[in-house]
């Protein structure tokens, strides 16, 4: 069939479901564009070669996004369902390479949100671990504990946190030189943590943070201005 027939049933159809599904698993977004390709005959067997999207200022379960490029190749989807105007699903795991870029802002903004906070959480109970606190979550489990502040230097961040309970506070500061070890994990060393409860201020060796093996990172850099990082992820259905 010839291109236009191939050109309409993306832009008639498949764009709008896509920017659907994309916009549904967004609390916001200032700006989305994608640009799908891919011919007729391949999309009406629910394949798609290739997919690329570019977004600014998207907020992913309160997680703010800066700026997000993204590509993803050989993609299975459910066009029956979608000429009939139903939501769109992926039908397979899908490689997505890409690269992403968040400003210091966006990154305090976004320490409230449970993927950022949780994750710092468990970066605190690896290095109680390391500090030989025999139930890091019982140490932790007397206090409120909200994460205050991030600030970024060249390849290298400082946090700060609350320790609440109904008495006292306890601030607490966590510096380290941040890089990537291998594509699946990050190493931290030159570790400072300070003002733990009935702990002394503490220089740790060096701690390695494994990603999983759905992720796959190129490279990592911290600037006062910003995190950026290049890899790729898998994207299960």
């Amino acid at each position: 069939m010839s291109t236009d027939v191939s050109h309409g049933l993306i832009t008639k159809i498949l764009t709008p479901a896509l920017r659907l599904w994309l916009q549904s698993q967004l609390e916001a977004v200032e700006s989305l564009e994608i640009d799908i390709q891919g011919q007729n005959r391949q999309i009406l067997k629910g394949y798609v070669p290739r997919v690329a999207l570019q977004s600014r200022q998207a907020l992913y379960q309160g997680l703010s996004l800066g700026r997000v490029l993204l590509k993803g190749e050989n993609i299975r989807i459910n066009i029956g369902q979608i000429v009939k105007g139903k939501p769109l699903q992926l039908l397979e795991p899908i490689q997505v390479s890409g690269e992403v870029q968040i400003s210091q802002a966006d990154l305090q903004a976004s320490l409230p949100s449970a993927i950022l906070s949780n994750a710092l959480t468990e970066l605190l109970l690896a290095l109680l671990e390391r500090l030989d606190i025999a139930d890091p979550q019982a140490y932790l489990a007397d206090y409120q504990l909200q994460w205050q502040s991030i600030v970024l230097a060249e390849q290298s961040f400082t946090l700060s946190a609350d320790l609440t309970t109904a008495q006292e506070t306890h601030y607490l500061k966590l510096r380290a030189h941040l890089s990537l070890l291998n594509p699946q994990a990050l190493h931290l060393d030159n570790l400072e943590l300070q003002g733990l409860p009935g702990l002394a201020n503490s220089k740790l060796g060096p701690l390695t943070v494994d990603l999983g093996e759905d992720v796959s990172l190129e490279a990592l850099n911290l600037s006062p201005a910003e995190l950026s990082c290049l890899g790729r992820l898998l994207i299960r259905p």
